[in-house]
C-alpha cells in the first residue's frame, strides 16, 4: 500500500482526447526529457531525435502510449539517492500525454523505463 501511495504521489498520467478510428490514426509526437536531456519521439512512422526509435516507439505501442504502464526490468541498481525525474510530454496516436515521475536515481530510471529515455 505505501508503494502504491509513493508511486501515485510521484507519478501521473493523464490520457485525453478523440477516441475511436482517427484517434488510431492520429499523429505521435513526443518529448521525452530528463535532468537537461530532451529529446523528440515520432512514431509511425518512428523518428526524431531518439537514437533508438524504433524500440521507444514498439515500447510505447505495447502500452497504449501510457507510460504509466511501464513494467521495469529486475536489473540492480545501487543504493546511492540522486534523484531524476522523467518526463513525456505531446500526443499519442491523437490523444494527449502528460507524465512525469521521479525516480531514485538514475539506474533506477532506466531498470523502470528501458529505452524509452536511453538517450
Amino acid at each position: 500500500m505505501i508503494r502504491t501511495m509513493i508511486g501515485l504521489a510521484t507519478a501521473f498520467a493523464v490520457l485525453a482526447g478523440p477516441t475511436g478510428p482517427a484517434a488510431a490514426a492520429g499523429p505521435s509526437k513526443l518529448t521525452l526529457a530528463y535532468e537537461a536531456k530532451s529529446v523528440q519521439l515520432t512514431c509511425g512512422p518512428a523518428g526524431g531525435g531518439h537514437p533508438q526509435a524504433d524500440q521507444a516507439c514498439a515500447t510505447l505501442r505495447g502500452i497504449g502510449g501510457n507510460p504509466a504502464k511501464l513494467k521495469g526490468g529486475d536489473s540492480l541498481c545501487m543504493l546511492l539517492y540522486q534523484p531524476v525525474t522523467a518526463s513525456v510530454k505531446g500526443t499519442w496516436r491523437g490523444k494527449v500525454v502528460k507524465w512525469r515521475q521521479t525516480f531514485g536515481n538514475s539506474c533506477e530510471m532506466t531498470r523502470a523505463t528501458g529505452v524509452l529515455f536511453d538517450f
